[in-house]
């Protein structure tokens, strides 16, 4: 008997990308199973981000096509709407405190209540009560927020391009916790992280990005 194949939650067909002149994406072929931790190794510049971008409709491809869900994203949908994204940076209103911030972003899809982000808030480590404006936050509780950001809406998908960044060695240990947490609750997850540690802990399959070049290693 076959096995039964497993449903795809991101296609990645024939996609490439360049900038000018540059190509930083070379025929890309890959699908991210359902309900995994997929982990992206490569160096700075390999494409990894680029490659993430395009997945939540930032960038669009040069060539070939992106399937979220089996939506072509730029066709179907300019943005896949069920997906968390935490991508380099994440960028606050530096003058609001952090509840503050994720309060105006919830407003847009009114999909979570003040108690919700409250809750994720603290899920992450921060105090939602205090009113410290962002500008005032350390790196490593800009990450904490930019995590709670991505999943305070519950999303079924996870974009998380170097999520640990800026974090202590508590701080690894309790986001690596909560994205076992977020696997059990079957997300797809995908996740760039420079840590060898973190990709062998958390990772069910792992790719490598060179040159633009995807290729699996497990």
């Amino acid at each position: 008997m076959q096995d039964q194949k497993m449903d795809a939650a991101i296609i990645v067909s024939h996609v490439y990308k360049s900038f000018d002149e540059e190509e930083v994406l070379h025929d890309v072929n890959h699908e991210f199973e359902e309900g995994k931790i997929h982990g992206i190794v490569g160096n700075n510049g390999s494409g990894k981000t680029v490659l993430f971008k395009c997945i939540c409709g930032f960038l669009r491809p040069t060539k070939g096509k992106i399937m979220v869900d089996y939506q072509q994203v730029g066709k179907d949908m300019d943005f896949p709407g069920d997906m968390g994204i935490i991508i380099e940076t994440p960028g606050f209103l530096p003058y609001a405190s952090g509840m503050k911030n994720l309060q105006i972003l919830a407003s847009l899809n009114r999909k979570v209540n003040n108690n919700q982000i409250a809750k994720t808030i603290k899920r992450v480590g921060l105090d939602p009560k205090i009113k410290k404006p962002v500008s005032k936050y350390s790196l490593g509780m800009r990450q904490r927020l930019g995590i709670a950001q991505a999943i305070m809406e519950d999303p079924r998908i996870l974009i998380l391009d170097e999520p640990f960044n800026g974090l202590d060695k508590h701080g690894v240990e309790d986001m690596r916790g909560l994205i076992k947490e977020l696997k059990e609750r079957k997300k797809t997850i995908l996740l760039a992280s420079h840590n060898q540690g973190d990709i062998d802990e958390l990772c069910d399959t792992v790719c490598e990005m060179d040159s633009g070049i995807l290729q699996v290693l497990r």
